[in-house]
């Protein structure tokens, strides 16, 4: 179990993390989502002892990462996919690894076969792609079979089968009773993934609660509408007092009525329509509505020193 109380983290007048509360409990996996800025790489390291808290604390089962003995063996975590000497092999990356915490060579062998770098575990570590080097972090993860691991943006750089591999990894490990807390900027695969959310915004958090809660308070079901008559279809929604906006791609998006009325009032209006499709509420959108105010940076917007 990982316990996070009144954590927050300064850098100078800067605050990147801001007394977050909350705990990343067995046999789930808990995903941790927020805007980028929002403080979850730094709320992470805080957790793994790499960066030390300006205030409150982060336990795993009830100490401090640096008070761990044998760390490896109580949690495990990929934070960055190129920590790894370029020169060393596979292997030899785990095994010196292992050797820090006391952990037999069959099991750096095990992990290797376990993440798919069999062929290459005696390849230097400098040639691997991207996806190699995940599946290498996450081998580093598992090495000591611990009870709470910790993956950020575990699934770049993985292709489709990689990416339904990790799924199927993580969910495996909480089902064994451990704690898994991700993070991930892929709605679509933490919808799949997680059971309960964590998230954050500007430092703070914003929600902690169950995936299915989050996505029903913070999302809507909705009907597509595409109309060689947008405009049109608008006035007479608005006149009926439903109320529509219009999507990224130009369909509209009625909110609250079921297909039928929408329909009836396209034909008593004489109103083409080429699709009236029901849409289910998504973690994308919940995610979004929650985090509008919290994102540090929108699209066209540079930071301090920044240049186009």
């Amino acid at each position: 179990m990982i316990e996070i109380r009144d954590l927050s983290k300064r850098y100078g007048s800067v605050v990147a993390v801001d007394g977050l509360n909350f705990d990343v409990l067995p046999g789930r996996v808990t995903g941790f989502l927020g805007p980028n800025g929002a403080g979850k790489s730094t709320t992470m390291r805080m957790i793994m002892g790499l960066d030390r808290p300006s205030t409150g604390s982060a336990r795993i089962d009830g100490k401090p990462y640096r008070r761990l003995r044998d760390p490896l063996r109580r949690v495990g975590a990929l934070l960055e996919a190129g920590a790894a000497h370029g020169g060393r092999t596979a292997y030899h990356h785990l095994l010196w690894l292992a050797q820090s915490n006391r952990i037999g060579r069959r099991r750096v062998r095990e992990v290797i076969e376990l993440v798919g770098l069999d062929s290459v575990a005696d390849k230097p570590v400098g040639e691997f792609s991207l996806g190699m080097s995940q599946r290498l972090g996450i081998a580093g993860a598992l090495l000591g079979d611990p009870d709470a691991l910790l993956f950020d943006e575990p699934v770049n750089g993985l292709d489709p089968e990689g990416i339904h591999w990790i799924r199927t990894l993580m969910r495996g490990l909480a089902a064994e009773g451990r704690s898994v807390f991700v993070s991930s900027h892929l709605m679509s695969e933490m919808a799949l993934t997680a059971d309960h959310l964590v998230v954050i915004g500007r430092g703070r958090l914003l929600a902690d609660t169950g995936m299915a809660e989050f996505v029903q308070r913070d999302a809507s079901s909705y009907t597509r509408i595409r109309t060689p008559e947008p405009e049109r279809m608008r006035q007479v929604l608005d006149a009926a007092g439903i109320q529509v906006r219009t999507g990224a791609d130009g369909a509209l998006e009625a909110r609250g009525p079921r297909q039928r009325t929408i329909g009836e009032l396209a034909a008593v209006n004489g109103l083409i329509v080429d699709e009236l499709s029901p849409q289910a509420a998504s973690l994308e959108e919940a995610f979004m509505r929650l985090t509008a105010e919290a994102v540090e940076y929108h699209a066209g917007d540079l930071p301090e020193g920044g240049r186009r």
